[in-house]
């Protein structure tokens, strides 16, 4: 049987090949840009580990073999999942391999905003020592931290502010008043969210109905000292609209890990939009979290391969 890398950054794959070995499948790797070269590279593989590709029903029409696709890491929205059930062909992620690093990389953007570290650096290095800043800083006691999507990450990333002081709120439709309740968290819906939290941190799928869930117009309804955190999917946030409203003062500060294109545009303007933390969708990122993420969804090819129930499934 042949397992095939799609694409990936790796540096190494001693885990996939660890498990190929003990099985005897063959591992291949390749560099796919598109689902033409997903097509001409991996259409005999019995199973595919997919980063970045796109796998849409032309590449599920020609995998003629494949049992099984695994993403690297938690979103799906690469991949046709409507196109996989009329195929026959499982489709999981890897949900929980870097949980504390997403969570603690949430926490550090928002908590670099909140105090507006940035700002005291740059004034620093230019000469001055400020003794006090352009917009209002807020003691984090006074201010409410939202998630919107309390799943497993979100909810970490609340446990990692709760000691600083922040009141707890929530927004997701699935988890009940009752269940946040016995955790010290607020439900808010969608509205309340966006009118009275001081920070956002965003922990939800991409899918149809959350695409640009955070546009223009739902900037306009935070308030002009709110900060935003994306550690989650970039088409979450219709980015042109967030550097509009960071440059026309709507909210005060952005800490912003994904992006709708990646590299992000040359010419985006959230490159140069004026208190945006930016960082290289890199929030899952530890020495540990990688060699977990590749173990996991090798072993869970290797599960597929020999026919035997999948961990974590989506499709």
């Amino acid at each position: 049987m042949k397992a095939v890398v799609t694409d990936c950054n790796f540096e190494s794959f001693a885990e996939e090949q660890a498990v190929c070995d003990r099985n005897g499948f063959e591992l291949v790797i390749h560099q796919c840009k598109t689902a033409e070269d997903v097509i001409a590279n991996c259409a005999d593989a019995d199973a595919l580990f997919v980063q970045y590709a796109p796998i849409t029903e032309e590449v599920m029409a020609a995998l003629t073999h494949c049992k099984m696709i695994v993403r690297y890491g938690i979103g799906v929205d690469t991949i046709d999942l409507e196109a996989a059930k009329k195929h026959g062909i499982a489709i999981c992620n890897v949900p929980d391999y870097g949980i504390d690093e997403v969570a603690d990389h949430a926490a550090a953007l928002a908590l670099t905003q909140a105090r507006q570290i940035a700002y005291f650096d740059s004034a620093i290095r230019n000469g001055e020592w400020p003794a006090g800043t352009e917009k209002p800083l807020l003691s984090l006691s006074d201010m409410t931290f939202t998630i919107l999507g309390a799943g497993r990450i979100g909810r970490a990333t609340l446990d990692r502010m709760r000691p600083f002081g922040f009141k707890l709120a929530a927004y997701d439709p699935f988890v009940s008043k009752e269940d946040l309740a016995e955790i010290g968290v607020e439900k808010l819906e969608l509205d309340e969210a966006f009118e009275q939290s001081d920070i956002i941190s965003l922990h939800m799928p991409l899918i149809e109905q959350t695409h640009h869930l955070v546009n223009a117009e739902r900037l306009k309804q935070m308030k002009d000292s709110a900060i935003l955190i994306n550690t989650s999917r970039g088409g979450l946030i219709d980015t042109k609209a967030l550097a509009e409203g960071l440059n026309n003062d709507d909210i005060a500060f952005a800490g912003i890990d994904v992006f709708e294109a990646e590299p992000m545009e040359d010419d985006h303007p959230l490159r140069t939009a004026k208190n945006a933390a930016l960082t290289p969708h890199m929030a899952y990122y530890s020495e540990a979290s990688v060699v977990r993420l590749q173990r996991y969804a090798a072993e869970e090819v290797e599960r597929a391969l020999k026919g035997q129930a999948l961990r974590c499934q989506v499709a």
